[in-house]
């Protein structure tokens, strides 16, 4: 089905900044068992999953034992429900009746329930986290150390507490929240709708054969995407003589080459007519940061517009409100995929474009083919090569954005159009509870095919609270 063609935005209030309500919000759990030790709290109750706060993978049930496995919601025998026992707590797997998450010496396993192995002494950190520990001991449920030939610790074991033994208890699915009213809504509260490969239309510009022309992401030019509500574009930049060039792969085949600058001030031109409304662009970036400035210095007031949260307080204070935004004029957020240490002079973000690893979270990028089925786990995009950043990474008062892919290797229409059609299922049951989060932008290709901006108005109406 395609969206209508009328202009979808909602003009937010120029009121001055109001700081975020602040929602809490009563997880139902089990009380601690008689005769549990000092301390012990109760997991939450309900269908949770055990997730590592060193990698954001799952406790799984792997034949029998223990492995940390990608977050694939209900898919994957990942699912737990807690249960008081005597001296502690039982994980209970919804997927087999009596089996627990328990231990067999020094592994994690999966025993009986009811037996001694299968209890555990449930203790809450402050930070969200939560130590699962053998009762009478100072063993706890860690991370061993990583397999041979890899990168991260993935494998549960019992051992003795440190970093490793952090772990979440998350609700599935998280609890919800009212949203708050407009002028308290904050942008980290707010869902986007997002065109991955934005530029790759048909319509700004020629593509590189032989995929893209055969089967372009979007089908409207950025205009037409602004109008019709998209608030986030994916943009892959390519240096050549004249300069950051969009393009898929290599621009040496592309019949009309787009520069950067142009699309940038499509956006700026809509921004300013259009007060309140707030877009991002984030770049999969090839370029140097001195052709990288220089692009930007050609897009006429695109910095009355930026908004630059490394200036404006965000990791000690939280994200602004969109009222605040709107009020100060700021509209437009840059991200590059580079990093800080991939820039050994000239940083990107001292001439306002984020490294988006310091900002954002976000999953791996493919579904899968571009026919047949789908692959909906949900898992960092920067996890492995001495790179680790989960999606449920926290730190001390600043919660990442979420950027949440969803499309496949290719984009054939008519897959397109299904998934899109699945995208509030796979956000709410596989990518809030693997992130601990809702969705900030969600990244689709064919935005005009199977309704994604109606997941995106359902996704607006409420906040998670994990």
């Amino acid at each position: 089905m395609t969206t209508s063609r009328s202009t979808r935005f909602v003009s937010l209030p120029r009121a001055g900044a109001v700081a975020a309500a602040v929602l809490a919000v009563t997880v139902p759990g089990l009380p601690p068992a008689a005769g549990a030790p000092a301390g012990a709290a109760a997991a939450p109750g309900g269908t949770l999953y055990v997730q590592s706060a060193v990698n954001g993978l799952n406790a799984s049930d792997s034949g029998g034992s223990v492995a940390l496995h990608r977050p694939k919601g209900n898919e994957d025998r990942q699912q737990w429900t807690a249960a008081a026992v005597a001296g502690g707590q039982e994980l209970r797997s919804t997927d087999d009746a009596g089996r627990c998450l328990g231990r067999s010496g020094a592994e994690a396993a999966i025993v009986a329930c009811g037996g001694a192995n299968a209890a555990w002494e449930i203790t809450a950190a402050g930070d969200g986290t939560y130590a699962l520990t053998v009762p009478g001991t100072a063993d706890r449920l860690t991370l061993g150390d990583a397999p041979s030939g890899g990168v991260y610790p993935e494998r549960p074991r019992v051992g003795a507490s440190g970093p490793l033994s952090r772990w979440y208890l998350t609700p599935a699915p998280l609890p919800r929240a009212a949203m708050p009213p407009a002028d308290r809504r904050t942008l980290d509260q707010v869902t986007f709708l997002t065109a991955h490969n934005a530029y790759a239309n048909g319509v700004d510009g020629g593509f590189a054969p032989p995929f893209v022309d055969l089967f372009p992401n979007q089908s409207r030019g950025i205009t037409q995407q602004l109008g019709d509500g998209v608030r986030g574009f994916m943009m892959d930049i390519h240096q050549t003589p004249d300069g950051a060039i969009l393009c898929h792969n290599s621009c040496t085949l592309v019949s009309r080459p787009v520069a950067l600058w142009v699309d940038l001030q499509r956006m700026v031109d809509f921004l300013r007519q259009h007060p309140g409304q707030f877009v991002t662009v984030f770049l999969e970036d090839y370029v140097s940061p001195e052709v990288l400035r220089s692009e930007l210095a050609r897009v006429n007031g695109l910095y009355d517009v930026l908004y630059r949260p490394d200036q404006d307080g965000v990791r000690e204070r939280g994200w602004p409100s969109m009222a605040d935004l709107a009020a100060r004029g700021k509209q437009l957020m840059i991200f590059s995929d580079k990093t800080r240490g991939s820039d050994p002079a000239l940083k990107r973000d001292s001439f306002g474009v984020m490294y988006q690893q310091e900002w954002t979270v976000e999953n791996y990028w493919s579904m899968g083919s571009g026919a047949g089925s789908s692959d909906w786990s949900c898992y960092s995009r920067w996890y492995g090569a001495g790179v680790n950043v989960p999606l449920n990474r926290e730190e001390s008062g600043f919660r990442p954005l979420f950027v949440m892919n969803h499309f496949r290797d290719t984009a054939i229409a008519g897959t397109a159009a299904t998934d899109n059609g699945k995208l509030l299922n796979r956000a709410q049951n596989f990518c809030e509870p693997a992130a601990r989060k809702k969705p900030t932008y969600v990244a689709v290709d064919r935005y005009d095919l199977g309704s994604p901006q109606a997941a995106v108005d359902q996704l607006n109406g409420y906040t998670v609270v994990p």
